[in-house]
């Protein structure tokens, strides 16, 4: 008898607890509401996408210009790329545009979209700055 009278509180207790739940509705999943749906191609990707690419050309042309008048490499990955004259240094600046690129798309897929936006911004900085100084060497 015992046991019986267990059995059934515990019945009780069960059915009691799916009414409740079914009574109140539960909220959406945050999985549901936190992923939206970014485009990689923005305009604004595509520009600052079009201002590195401009800055890696003026990079790789400021750099054979510093080689012809004497001056060296200072990056130790680059320096085998730049020495073999244009061909070695598209393909560096190729390897280089690419290296940004897949970091940025990385980030936008994995859903890092702030740190897709600054890494962009610090790779767009820090070309500038190549830039500049090779233009303040060549003078």
């Amino acid at each position: 008898m015992k046991y019986l009278l267990m059995i059934l509180l515990m019945c009780g207790a069960a059915h009691a607890e799916a009414l409740a739940v079914a009574a109140e509705s539960l909220p959406d999943s945050p999985s549901a509401h936190h992923f939206v749906y970014s485009p990689f191609w923005t305009p604004q990707s595509n520009l600052e996408f079009g201002i590195l690419a401009g800055l890696v050309a003026a990079d790789a042309i400021t750099t054979q210009r510093g080689l012809d008048k004497g001056l060296r490499e200072a990056n130790p990955v680059m320096r085998p790329f730049v020495t073999r004259g244009a061909a070695g240094e598209a393909a560096g600046s190729a390897l280089g545009f690419g290296a940004a690129m897949g970091t940025v798309y990385l980030l936008h897929r994995t859903h890092h979209y702030k740190a897709e936006r600054i890494t962009m911004r610090l790779f767009v900085a820090g070309e500038s700055a190549f830039v500049a100084n090779n233009i303040a060497l060549i003078r």
